[in-house]
């Protein structure tokens, strides 16, 4: 399998296919692809999904992709590698901007293909896409931050739609359970907000009955539903920041960081070494 590079931390490109000549292949960086016109199929990690003028995808790094072209394309490349997140001269106070984006990273996989909730947000996505590529070709002084600001919105309106689909997909189960999911997930790192008191106060569930049915819904126990919640923020982190594991682990509530390092190493096999010296995909946990 082939991985491609990018050359800068950030580069956008347009391009016109009529067919796809590559191998399927992953990156090592962040893509945002826009469709400006044309169809066809793109293959996310041998999943298939139909896109068509005006369909926009999120691909993380390390997901395997590729296209079948049915008719001729147009596309809008966005590309950036995670230095892109860390870089001091880039997005301002990227570490809290990134703890939000986080969610992106660690559930994307469940909603994979054109995510856009609405055709509001879509118009405002591809305008700015288009700010950006122009703004790119003819770079002056300002024009990083502006890019970087811009890039920023749309990730956060992608981030938006991510949780929005996500969460409709637990309210499929039972109608207030995608949304107990989101507060959790968006809460991981406040201990007492996220156990079983506060959340059956929360959502007007009876405290004792709460375990029951959080487990009846989720197929899982609270405690492993937080657990798990948790180490995929770490995968993110551990893969996309320069933060230490002394720093996750005192963010996300671990004891300290020994006490997260056997806890990554009882749920995936192997060390938190390990995984980021592989890239981490193969072991990511499951839902």
């Amino acid at each position: 399998m082939i991985t491609e590079s990018a050359k800068k931390i950030f580069e956008i490109e347009v391009e016109e296919l009529s067919s796809w000549g590559k191998r399927p292949h992953k990156h090592s960086f962040f893509e945002i692809v826009y469709v400006e016109r044309g169809a066809g199929i793109q293959c996310i990690n041998q999943h298939e999904f139909p896109y068509k003028a005006g369909h926009i995808f999120l691909l993380p790094p390390l997901d395997c992709h590729s296209f079948k072209v049915q008719e001729p394309s147009r596309f809008y490349y966005i590309r950036f590698t995670d230095h892109y997140f860390i870089n001091e001269d880039g997005l301002t106070q990227h570490r809290e901007w990134f703890d939000r984006i986080a969610y992106i990273l660690a559930n994307y996989n469940k909603v994979p293909g054109d995510i856009i909730a609405s055709e509001r947000e879509r118009e405002f996505i591809i305008h700015n896409i288009k700010s950006i590529y122009q703004e790119y070709a003819s770079a002056d002084a300002y024009s990083d931050a502006i890019i970087s600001g811009t890039v920023a919105s749309i990730l956060n309106i992608l981030a938006r739609s991510i949780e929005k689909r996500y969460v409709e997909q637990a309210n499929e189960v039972e109608n207030r359970f995608g949304e107990i999911l989101r507060y959790i997930n968006n809460h991981l790192a406040d201990k007492y907000k996220i156990r079983v008191p506060a959340l059956a106060e929360k959502f007007g569930i009876s405290p004792t009955y709460f375990s029951e049915y959080f487990k009846k819904q989720a197929g899982d126990s609270l405690a492993n539903y937080i657990t798990k919640a948790k180490l995929r923020l770490v995968e993110t982190k551990v893969l996309h920041t320069d933060q230490s594991l002394k720093e996750i682990a005192y963010e996300l509530n671990f004891t300290d960081s020994s006490h997260l390092a056997r806890t990554f190493k009882k749920a995936y096999g192997i060390t938190i070494s390990q995984f980021k010296a592989i890239d981490g995909k193969t072991y990511l946990l499951s839902a």
